[in-house]
């Protein structure tokens, strides 16, 4: 590509008050995007990404629970479903075996 492939336009731009302006209103407009995105929905976002985690923790335990020591019957669906929980299995060893405090412990 070449600058004469560019349009005029492109090539002839001046960066004056009219794009210190637009790209001023682009930063209020994101900011209060976020503001009104933290009052309103993040808690609700925060508590749904939990409430995933969880139920995949305890898919995987009664899948593989093996794997942490709790006797769990293995059945052939549990291998087949292997393959796809496989890349999740290593960070839910590591959540499952970390030492928890009380006051971690938020359904207490």
């Amino acid at each position: 590509m070449s600058i004469f492939d560019l349009p005029a336009k492109t090539i002839f731009q001046n960066p004056g008050k009219e794009g210190k302006v637009s790209h001023r209103l682009e930063d209020l407009k994101k900011g209060l995007k976020d503001f009104f995105f933290g009052a309103t929905a993040f808690e609700i976002q925060q508590t749904v990404r939990q409430e995933k985690l969880a139920r995949l923790d305890l898919i995987l335990l009664f899948s593989f629970g093996d794997i942490l020591g709790v006797p769990v019957f293995h059945s052939y669906y549990s291998l087949r479903l292997l393959p796809y929980f496989y890349p999740a299995l290593h960070s839910w060893k590591k959540r499952m075996l970390k030492e928890k405090d009380l006051t971690e412990i938020s359904s207490l």
